[in-house]
């Protein structure tokens, strides 16, 4: 069984357009088992009930933005080791800093390519 038939993702974005482009590209690396939340706070729940190996969230959400749900996700014993990527329109320094320091790993700006999906979510959890 390949890597991307095992892979499971979550995808965190409380626009369903956003939601939507992001579930199309992972689908088009052939990526298969993906859930998503519509919130930082519901994704955090979900996740500590059902861990993925990996996370890709929007950095822009009401509530429990998206570097908020990085510590949540860093902080619980059950979620520390997921990776992470950090998916925002913005990509100003500060942002992808302090995403670094909760320890995110890996960035993806907006609008991105599946190419670029690809890219970034190799570089955390090897070829697909």
């Amino acid at each position: 069984m390949s890597l991307k038939d095992s892979l499971r993702v979550m995808v965190v974005d409380d626009m369903s357009t956003s939601r939507g482009l992001i579930i199309q590209a992972l689908e088009e690396l052939g990526i298969k088992k993906i859930d998503f939340a519509k919130d930082g706070a519901a994704a955090l729940r979900a996740l500590v009930a059902s861990p993925v190996h990996l996370v890709i969230s929007d950095y822009n959400m009401p509530g429990l933005d998206g570097l908020g749900l990085l510590k949540g996700i860093r902080d619980n014993r059950t979620t520390a080791r997921m990776g992470f990527i950090l998916v925002s329109g913005t990509a100003s320094k500060d942002i992808i800093e302090k995403g670094q320091a909760l320890g995110m790993n890996n960035f993806l700006k907006k609008p991105f390519t599946t190419d670029g999906m690809r890219r970034v979510i190799q570089a955390v959890v090897g070829a697909l």
